[in-house]
């Protein structure tokens, strides 16, 4: 069996910057062992799989390790790769996730494409030692969302200066952990470790904004937010905070086009 996959950097309007995404459009749903062998052979923070249903697309996502609850970067890839190679004769697409529910995407100005996903229930913790030291720099604030920690920090120059444990990391009970700060020329700036799922350090995390934007609205004082991710790739993320969704706005550029053996 021949399939098309590919390959897209998203949150970025230049090549070899961003998240880069492996994306595959399924006419049928394959084996779950090959997918998650196919994410391995890929070895890409994450590989998304997609099947069109009626006026929807199911989707789901695979790091080289397992099966992830959402992913942002590889929902804007594949919405990209669906407006850009399959002819769809619309400005949105509506996305069926088994383990999030409904995603939507829509087209915006100037390149943009709009993630709308649920906002993550998020609340502050009592510090963690283990965590800290995994981190290797107390945080001001503890948090905990639905899968991950969110540790928020002084300033843009604490974030860009932390150099986690990654074995102590892997020990935790979380799919990772975001650090976050204010920005010099942004709003907030992260960054994603997650080695629990085979990726020490993701470039750029969609998904970790809907637990970033509504901490930082509210902070702020502000529900529209530019952000950006300090992993070495980098990455832009436009931010808007919607109370119990959060749309998540990012740009994406095709990287590689080609065929697969299944």
């Amino acid at each position: 069996m021949v399939q098309k996959l590919f390959q897209i950097d998203a949150f970025t309007d230049q090549l070899y910057s961003g998240n880069p995404a492996a994306v595959c459009i399924l006419e049928n749903w394959i084996d779950d062992s090959i997918m998650q062998k196919i994410a391995r052979e890929n070895n890409l923070a994450e590989t998304a799989f997609a099947v069109r249903d009626s006026s929807q697309y199911i989707i789901r996502w695979f790091t080289p390790e397992l099966e992830v609850d959402l992913c942002g970067h590889a929902t804007l890839a594949t919405a990209f790769v669906l407006f850009e190679n399959y002819n769809l004769n619309t400005s949105s697409i509506e996305f069926i996730s088994p383990r999030s529910g409904k995603l939507l995407v829509e087209k915006g100005e100037n390149g943009l494409l709009i993630l709308d996903f649920p906002t993550d229930d998020i609340n502050f913790i009592e510090p963690i030692q283990t965590l800290n030291e995994a981190i290797g720099k107390n945080p001001v604030y503890t948090l905990k969302g639905k899968t991950d920690y969110l540790l928020i920090y002084n300033n843009q120059e604490e974030i860009e200066q932390l150099k986690p444990n990654f074995f102590l990391l892997n020990q935790l009970d979380a799919r990772g952990v975001i650090v976050s700060a204010p920005g010099n020329e942004v709003d907030f700036v992260s960054r994603f470790f997650a080695p629990q799922c085979g990726v020490n350090e993701d470039p750029v995390t969609g998904s970790a904004h809907t637990s970033l934007i509504p901490y930082w609205s509210k902070v702020l004082g502000n529900s529209k937010l530019e952000a950006r991710q300090l992993s070495k790739r980098g990455g832009d993320i436009y931010c808007e905070f919607l109370d119990k969704r959060v749309k998540i706005a990012g740009r994406a550029v095709p990287y590689l086009k080609g065929e697969i053996i299944i």
